[in-house]
């Protein structure tokens, strides 16, 4: 892979850089005069390294395909990410802060994962905890335990049942809710998906793909004045992969798989 003449900087939409949080990266990404023609479109990968353990990793095509880029051009654009838990504060040997590594660069889309690759950047950004009076999430009923398959594209999730429940501490003020998941287009097509905050429905919807991801700005007069809320995720059909899945041995009722649900 013969990369010339770019390189890259980045800008968080937050000055501090806490873990479990939800932010936004700037992309700046510029040509000089002695860039050297692509003459395919590049994915950009980005990789946040916790020691050896790949964190985030946030495989994307620029806006402007790379195989457009001209020389002394700057191609600019934004993307949300988020960083889970990943700091261990009561850890005897925590500091305060923790270290992540952050490496940028382009990956050929024709060759098997990290076959090709080219580093434009890499930086190390220092983490801290997030502030002690940011809300709780707690999962109640209608959830199964945590999964973790790092191969997969969701990485991390829990499957619900027909209905599931969290109970989250109110901020008594405005806030950003994400909710990211999946569901198997293979057994239905069509499955509907119900949130809601208080028995105010937020959003009624079918996924087009298998995995989605929806975002809200919820307003404090939605939550009231009580200490927590719930916050609850319908799912019109439910499977039993052990009914459905060739040789699967999962009784289970399952909805869709959650990834995350930010609140903050």
């Amino acid at each position: 892979m013969q990369i010339k003449g770019v390189d890259i900087e980045v800008k968080f939409s937050e000055t501090t850089l806490t873990d479990n949080l939800y932010v936004d990266i700037q992309y700046k990404w510029k040509t000089e005069s002695n860039f050297l023609k692509m003459d395919i479109d590049y994915i950009i990968f980005v990789h946040f390294w916790h020691r050896s353990n790949l964190i985030v990793h946030d495989g994307h095509r620029p806006e402007i395909p790379t195989s457009l880029w001209e020389p002394d051009k700057e191609y600019t654009y934004s993307r949300k990410i988020y960083i889970p838990a990943f700091i261990d504060a009561l850890d005897p040997e925590f500091k305060g802060e923790e270290t992540l590594e952050l490496s940028i660069g382009f990956s050929s889309p024709y060759d098997g994962p990290g076959a090709s690759m080219k580093k434009i950047l890499v930086k190390k950004l220092k983490f801290v905890p997030p502030p002690p009076d940011i809300p709780k999430i707690i999962y109640g009923d209608g959830w199964y335990d945590l999964e973790i398959n790092p191969e997969t594209l969701l990485k991390r999730w829990r499957w619900t049942g027909k209905e599931a429940r969290c109970i989250i501490d109110n901020p008594k003020q405005d806030a950003l809710l994400v909710i990211k998941g999946g569901v198997n287009k293979e057994i239905f097509h069509d499955q509907k998906v119900i949130f809601k905050i208080k028995n105010v429905i937020l959003d009624e919807f079918t996924p087009e793909g298998n995995y989605f991801q929806r975002s809200f700005k919820i307003k404090k007069e939605i939550l009231g004045e009580a200490e927590k809320f719930d916050l609850l995720i319908s799912i019109d059909k439910t499977f039993i992969p052990a009914k459905v899945i060739l040789r699967s041995k999962d009784e289970r009722e399952l909805g869709i798989q959650i990834s995350f649900i930010y609140f903050r």
